[in-house]
């Protein structure tokens, strides 16, 4: 049996949602509340094995009672049930432990379905969230150092080895006026202030000379 938590301040949603959840034969409701706050606290009180929760709620929104959830009750499975999946609401939920994340135009045996796949461990997470999660994540993977061009890479890793301007110059043969306009973009992809801060990012990302 699943034990189950609903959190949503629409009475008539949350109600309905209950009712459907208790006609499920494996899925045995527990509570409901009607704010992220008393959400929380009902959660903590009655340990429940999966939760639904909204995410836009007053006193303590979804986000808020998710984390404080999980860092309590870390086992529980929450799923984010919502009408909303722009960055500003999904990321925040993701990283405040959310199990799941399903929109609130799924059906009720779509709802149903995904508590019983939360309780056995498997997640569900809505295809428009999905992708705005792997966007994301190959965004991440893009380090700054790969806007470089391979001059301005190797005018870096001179500068990770402490040369100065004249010597980075020497030993790349270019002139002055050049090294100085490599570094000055090099900087301003990396965003960093001055060259201490660029050698730093050169260790701390372990950057070295590609081999031919």
């Amino acid at each position: 049996m699943i034990r189950v938590v609903v959190v949503d301040d629409h009475e008539i949603v949350r109600k309905g949602i209950v009712a459907y959840l208790q006609t499920e034969s494996d899925i045995e409701v527990v509570g409901e509340a009607a704010s992220g706050n008393d959400g929380a606290d009902l959660i903590l009180q009655t340990k429940p094995d999966v939760v639904l929760m909204d995410l836009m709620m007053e006193n303590g929104s979804g986000i808020e009672a998710t984390a404080k959830v999980m860092r309590e009750l870390p086992a529980c499975k929450i799923i984010i049930l919502t009408s909303y999946y722009d960055d500003k609401q999904v990321f925040p939920a993701i990283e405040a432990g959310a199990f799941s994340y399903i929109l609130k135009t799924s059906s009720a045996s779509e709802i149903a379905d995904a508590v019983k796949k939360a309780g056995a461990g498997e997640n569900v997470i809505e295809p428009k969230v999905a992708g705005k999660m792997m966007t994301s994540f190959r965004t991440e993977q893009r380090k700054a150092h790969d806007e470089l061009t391979e001059r301005e890479l190797e005018v870096l890793l001179c500068i990770g080895d402490g040369l100065t301007n004249q010597e980075i110059g020497d030993k790349l043969y270019i002139g002055i006026k050049t090294v100085k306009t490599h570094v000055s973009n090099i900087l301003s992809k990396l965003d960093v202030h001055d060259r201490t801060q660029a050698a730093v990012y050169v260790h701390k990302n372990d950057i070295v000379k590609q081999e031919d």
